[in-house]
């Protein structure tokens, strides 16, 4: 598929968020190019969250635009989302699902197969075992790795991750930043916030940094 003729991975233009009398965001301007690895970083409350949530078509804009591949996130969110992975909270998988069938649940809403799955369970050191358990029992670590590989298993072009590695330790996160680095090598886009600074600095080649809604 030729990127070009879809415009940038992620765009948005004045894209704001108002809540009654509370700022969100304001008025973010900003371009991710297909293939390029960006950090989006900020303090709590700057408007990280309410960001990605505007572009996974989550909530509406309360002004600007936001578009993935040329759709708008919003109005045309379908095909927006088409060639995403986006990682959800780790407390928002389902708790009375096991694991197995928590993945197979995000390859349904993919509408893909799940190429990478296998690789993404031995590179976390997640086992078939432990897909058989409820995830109610899962580990704050355990349920952010299932997290991960819900999100990246189908090989999305362009991946959106918001705080990926909160939660697991040092030899899992530095194992799949070079899971990062290895699909980053092979053309797809990352756009992804974080608190860690070491982790930005490691993988992104630009970061945008948002300072407060207003």
């Amino acid at each position: 598929m030729n990127d070009a003729a879809f415009g940038p991975a992620i765009a948005t233009s004045g894209l704001s968020k108002t809540y009654g009398s509370v700022h969100a965001l304001a008025d973010l301007s900003l371009t991710v190019e297909c293939g390029a690895i960006y950090g989006f970083l900020g303090p709590n409350g700057a408007g990280k969250t309410t960001t990605i949530r505007l572009l996974m078509g989550f909530i509406r804009p309360s002004h600007g635009t936001a578009r993935m591949f040329g759709h708008d996130t919003w109005a045309d969110g379908v095909r927006a989302r088409a060639r995403a992975g986006y990682l959800v909270q780790s407390d928002a998988l389902f708790p009375e699902l096991t694991g197995a069938e928590q993945l197979a649940f995000a390859q349904t809403l993919s509408g893909h197969g799940a190429p990478l799955r296998d690789r993404l369970l031995d590179l976390l050191e997640l086992s078939r075992a432990d897909l058989n358990r409820k995830l109610k029992t899962y580990s704050k670590g355990m349920r952010q790795k299932l997290a991960l590989i819900a999100a990246s298993q189908h090989d999305p072009e362009l991946l959106i991750l918001d705080e990926p590695t909160d939660g697991l330790d040092p030899l899992i996160q530095r194992a799949f930043e070079a899971h990062l680095l290895d699909r980053h090598a092979a053309g797809r886009t990352i756009f992804m916030s974080s608190h860690d600074l070491g982790e930005v600095d490691r993988l992104c080649q630009t970061v945008a940094i948002v300072r407060g809604g207003p």
